[in-house]
């Protein structure tokens, strides 16, 4: 577990950039692209054509072809949109990729919520993803842990998933919410407290970063850890922010089956935690397209859902529910511009 220091910046295209820095020199890092690549890779593209193939809307195809090229030595670096990357590909994922334990790294972009709607929603990824053994699966909140993921990345001889939220964290400015590097396997502490543990992850982080300083301008302590690796769990980190507090709220980009939620809830029962655990996150039930702000709102995702969460599990004084719409930018709007929280 590391401790964080919060920020609140943008930077443009964080992926696209580190991606370069860190493919360039290596010749055996190839790109296959599902039509998707766009922006974030096209100075890769540019630079190193020979090692850039768009396989297009095949991603069946796409995740054979990886393996093929991981078995001759190659590493492959595999982006399109999260969901036909998980779902439609399911079974070449574990045949020709986990099974034979390939290096093949697969990077999907418009995890969770965002503009596209229920078929460019991969709000099952993390699920179908866990129960594959031997997948390493990354969840990603900001710019800092894009730009620092990839070298991590070298001593995992194996499959590795990375889902990347936002549309926008593939191609525009970018939130940078931490000052300190990705470390695969490792929890940020975000702040410290006995009275409730707070879990995070991808864009519920920023939320939770203001519902947390909320409660604690309040008096109410919150142990609050983001979680960037969903496997391995840092499962020293999740049991003592769970064992030190009276309860713990897990919020996460995802349905509440089979994602973090889920990874917290049997790591609590196989340790006999007997702490309460309230999960928050799309609950058995399809979203819709909207803007990010939106659609946590009404998924019951958002700031004003933890603190809700957080007063009936500690029983708090109803009054600190009061004017909590404050803390969301705004819910009332659908289209598809840069909606993003503020931290500060």
């Amino acid at each position: 577990m590391t401790s964080a220091k919060l920020v609140n910046d943008r930077i443009a295209n964080p992926y696209g950039t580190a991606f370069l820095e860190y493919a360039g020199p290596r010749p055996d890092v190839v790109v296959l692209a599902g039509d998707t690549a766009g922006n974030n890779l096209s100075a890769f593209r540019d630079a190193h054509p020979e090692r850039f193939l768009n396989i297009g809307m095949a991603e069946q195809n796409m995740i054979g072809v990886a393996g093929g090229m991981a078995r001759g030595g190659l590493t492959p670096f595999v982006h399109t949109i999260a969901t036909f990357l998980t779902r439609r590909t399911f079974d070449q994922m574990v045949m020709a990729i986990a099974y034979p334990k390939m290096r093949v790294r697969l990077i999907g972009g418009f995890a969770g919520l965002n503009f596209g709607g229920v078929s460019h929603q991969a709000i099952d990824d993390v699920a179908l993803m866990r129960a594959i053994p031997g997948m390493v699966i990354l969840d990603l909140a900001d710019a800092t842990e894009i730009r620092t993921m990839l070298p991590t990345l070298d001593p995992v001889d194996g499959p590795v998933y990375c889902r990347i939220p936002r549309p926008e964290l593939l191609t525009t400015e970018v939130p940078v919410l931490f000052d300190t590097p990705f470390e695969l396997g490792v929890a940020r502490e975000l702040s410290h407290g006995t009275d409730l543990a707070l879990i995070s992850s991808s864009i519920t982080t920023s939320p939770a970063i203001l519902a947390a300083q909320w409660l604690q301008n309040a008096g109410v302590g919150v142990h609050h850890l983001h979680i960037s690796t969903v496997r391995p769990l840092d499962d020293v980190a999740v049991l003592d922010a769970v064992e030190r507090t009276r309860a713990t709220i897990v919020v996460e980009n995802h349905l509440t089956t089979g994602g973090l939620g889920s990874a917290v809830a049997e790591l609590m029962a196989e340790r006999g935690s007997n702490r309460r655990l309230v999960r928050l996150g799309l609950r058995d039930t399809y979203a819709r397209g909207g803007t990010e702000v939106y659609l946590l709102a009404r998924q019951h995702m958002d700031a004003p859902a933890i603190l809700k969460a957080a007063q009936g599990l500690l029983d708090l004084d109803p009054s600190i529910l009061v004017n909590i719409t404050e803390l969301n930018p705004t819910t009332k709007s659908h289209s598809k511009g840069k909606p993003s929280y503020g931290i500060i």
